[in-house]
């Protein structure tokens, strides 16, 4: 995930939506057209909008761009990456425009149905971007349809866990990671007052929330019934437990901007015990010289609340941009980045999951130990809504965090001016 959403791109996904329903210049996506009778033969310059860290991840998707541009000479990939924290806004505000979009983006699970809505994806349905769409695993393949066609192909999922420093949880006495958040804060005041270091670096982003309110038995909507539930007893109890965790001094308290490089940078250079993250953040900490063992980071399942142990559902999917030009090149492209060796590449070299079955069958996936651990908690991962509101949920949340662990505001009171604002989103909801 590894975003928070600027106001700006609520306040654009807002004015999108509202032109949508009012028949606004968003033209319809045109009609699928089938490729070319032989690929070898498609031609054109597409234009691909990447999100991962250039650094660490960017290198594998660009020996990948090769291998397809060395398979298909006659079409040119322009790769183009775009910080995952503006890509949402800036692909919007391109599609809107009619200009200037990529004729395929890396999207965010949560923003697909989203795009689709307004209708800024091609559908792929009978496609050769859509490629044995059965050998795909339920969950990422639920987050590519909206209205029963699909508008993206699926082409990493994830989820989060806790990651630790082996070496200090062990200098503080402890030779294995917390399994409740009630342990979470023991082993992290252990840790600081053992160590000296800091216990645990919280990221001050909405989808890190999650798993604390979650693991109380919370959740932002209930989507079936229509209902708002972010206002809820199990939710305050979870942002309660984040509060106590910085006021206690189990976890530093958090910058406001760039929390996320600063936890990761904190535990990365032994400044930090532990913190919650995903896999593809692994690749950045073997850089760090704490991990330069990579036996020494741990990864566990986040803590159990009072009802379970709750991670969230997180992913990323390709889609076509409906007003693209070369969409047969951009069909192959879609498709190849897809396969299950182009998954099983990106799984042994930077340790994202694939989304396709098949690709867990291959040796050089079973050989990532660290597929292997974050395998059964993705399994086990809770479902987020894929929904066209869905990429609205966070900016709120993202203000109320802020508030809470800057001592600004209470947990009850930061759910209730939460609650305010998804009610502006869902109007007709209860």
């Amino acid at each position: 995930m590894r975003r928070a959403f600027s106001a700006a791109t609520i306040v654009a996904a807002l004015a999108l939506a509202v032109s949508a329903c009012g028949g606004g210049d968003a033209a319809p996506a045109a009609p699928a057209q089938s490729a070319a009778a032989d690929p070898s033969k498609i031609s054109g310059e597409i234009t691909w909008w990447d999100t991962v860290r250039p650094d660490s991840e960017g290198p594998t998707f660009q020996a990948l761009i090769k291998e397809f541009q060395a398979k298909y000479p006659n079409i040119k990939v322009k790769y183009v990456n775009v910080p995952s924290d503006q890509a949402q806004n800036q692909f919007q505000t391109a599609a809107q425009a009619g200009a200037g979009a990529p004729d395929v983006i890396r999207s965010e699970v949560a923003w697909t149905s989203q795009f689709a809505s307004l209708g800024y994806l091609q559908p792929l349905d009978g496609t050769r971007a859509v490629e044995n769409d059965s050998d795909f695993l339920p969950g990422p393949l639920s987050s590519t349809k909206y209205q029963d066609k699909t508008y993206a192909v699926p082409q990493v999922t994830d989820t989060l866990a806790l990651l630790y420093n082996k070496r200090l949880l062990a200098e503080a006495g402890h030779e294995k990671a917390p399994t409740t958040v009630e342990e979470l804060k023991q082993v992290a005041l252990d840790v600081k007052k053992k160590t000296g270091v800091n216990g645990l670096a919280l990221n001050v982003d909405s989808y890190f929330l999650l798993p604390f309110m979650y693991g109380e038995g919370g959740d932002l909507l209930d989507v079936k019934n229509k209902k708002i539930t972010v206002n809820s007893p199990a939710n305050v109890k979870a942002m309660a437990t984040v509060a106590d965790l910085v006021t206690s001094g189990a976890a530093a308290k958090p910058a406001i901007q760039d929390s996320y490089a600063n936890a990761m940078t904190a535990l990365k250079d032994g400044k930090a015990a532990m913190i919650y993250n995903g896999p593809w953040s692994l690749a950045e900490l073997y850089q760090g010289k704490e991990f330069k063992d990579k036996e020494n980071l741990g990864i566990a399942p986040v803590p159990a609340g009072s009802v379970k142990a709750g991670a969230p559902t997180g992913g990323w999917n390709l889609a076509i941009y409906a007003g693209s030009p070369k969409l047969d090149a951009a069909y192959e492209f879609v498709r190849f980045m897809s396969t299950p060796e182009a998954q099983a590449k990106v799984a042994k070299e930077i340790s994202l999951l694939p989304t396709r079955a098949s690709a867990y069958d291959n040796p050089d996936v079973q050989g990532n130990k660290d597929v292997a651990i974050f395998k059964p908690i993705m399994d086990t991962a809770s479902p987020r809504p894929w929904i066209p509101e869905g990429g609205q949920l966070f900016q709120p949340l993202l203000e109320g965090y802020q508030s809470l662990v800057g001592g600004k505001t209470t947990p009850e009171d930061m759910l209730k001016k939460v609650d305010g604002q998804y009610r502006g989103i869902f109007k007709d909801w209860s």
